[in-house]
C-alpha cells in the first residue's frame, strides 16, 4: 500500500554525529601511512560522498607536496581499505544521535510515515551504525553507496529508494545537510529540509533548500504541512 508520506534521511551529520569516530579512523589512517591528521570540524568538510572521496580530499589537501610522483590511485585504495576496516571496528564509540531524531522517528512511525535512508556511506556500515545506535527498526529500506550503481548527488539514489518503498515522488520529502544531499532532491523534485550545521564546507545559503532546521526538535510542525 502506498505511504500518505515518504521521508528519506542522509545519514552522517543528518541522523548521527558520526564526526568525531571518523576523526579517529581517519586520523589511524593518516598516521598509519606517513600524513598528517584532521581535526574533528575539518572533518565535517570532507564527510558526505563516501570514505574514498574523504580519504582522496584529505590527502590532496594536505599532502599533496609529499605524495609526488607516487602512484595515488593505489595509495588511496590501500587507505581506503585501512580506513573501512578500522572505522568498522569502532563505529559508535563517540558518535551520537543529532538531537530530537529518536522522538521524531517514533513520532513519525505513529503517523504511518514511510522511511528510509540514503546515504553515502558504505551499505554494510550504514545498516551497522543505525543497529547499534538502535535506531534501525525505524526504516523500511537503507541504501548505501554501494547499494546501486550510482549514488547521492544522483537523483536517483532517492527515486530508486521511493520506488522501493512503494512510496509517490510527490509525497517525498529529504532532510539532509550538505550540498551533495540537496542537489539530490533538488534534481528528484523532493522539498529538502536542510540541518545548518552540516558535514560540509558550503554556507548554508549556497545549499538548496526548502526549509532549514538546527535539529530535529519541532520539525514535526514542518512534516504537518505536508501531510
Amino acid at each position: 500500500m502506498t505511504q500518505k508520506l515518504t521521508i528519506l534521511f542522509d545519514l552522517d551529520g543528518t541522523l548521527v554525529n558520526t564526526a568525531p569516530d571518523l576523526m579517529i579512523a581517519h586520523n589511524h589512517v593518516m598516521k598509519k601511512f606517513g600524513y598528517p591528521t584532521k581535526s574533528s570540524e575539518e572533518i565535517r568538510n570532507l564527510v558526505g560522498k563516501g570514505a574514498g572521496a574523504m580519504m582522496g580530499r584529505s590527502m590532496w589537501g594536505q599532502a599533496k607536496k609529499e605524495l609526488g610522483k607516487v602512484d595515488n590511485e593505489n595509495i588511496k585504495k590501500n587507505m581506503v581499505n585501512e580506513f573501512l576496516e578500522f572505522y568498522g571496528k569502532n563505529i559508535l564509540k563517540e558518535s551520537t544521535l543529532i538531537k530530537g531524531v529518536k522522538d521524531f522517528l517514533i513520532w513519525s512511525r505513529k503517523e504511518n510515515i514511510s522511511m528510509g535512508v540514503c546515504t553515502n556511506k558504505t551499505e554494510y556500515l550504514a545498516i551497522d551504525l543505525l543497529k547499534k545506535i538502535k535506531i534501525y527498526d525505524y526504516f523500511e529500506y537503507v541504501a548505501g553507496h554501494n547499494t546501486f550503481s550510482y549514488c547521492k548527488p544522483d537523483p536517483r539514489h532517492l527515486t530508486s529508494v521511493v520506488e522501493i518503498l512503494d512510496g509517490d515522488i510527490k509525497k517525498t520529502l529529504m532532510v539532509g545537510d550538505s550540498e551533495t544531499d540537496a542537489e539530490a532532491a533538488k534534481n528528484a523534485g523532493v522539498p529538502m529540509i536542510l540541518l545548518e550545521d552540516g558535514y560540509t564546507d558550503k554556507k548554508v545559503s549556497e545549499i538548496h533548500h526548502n526549509h532549514l532546521i538546527k535539529d530535529f526538535i519541532g520539525i514535526e510542525n514542518i512534516i504537518l504541512k505536508y501531510l
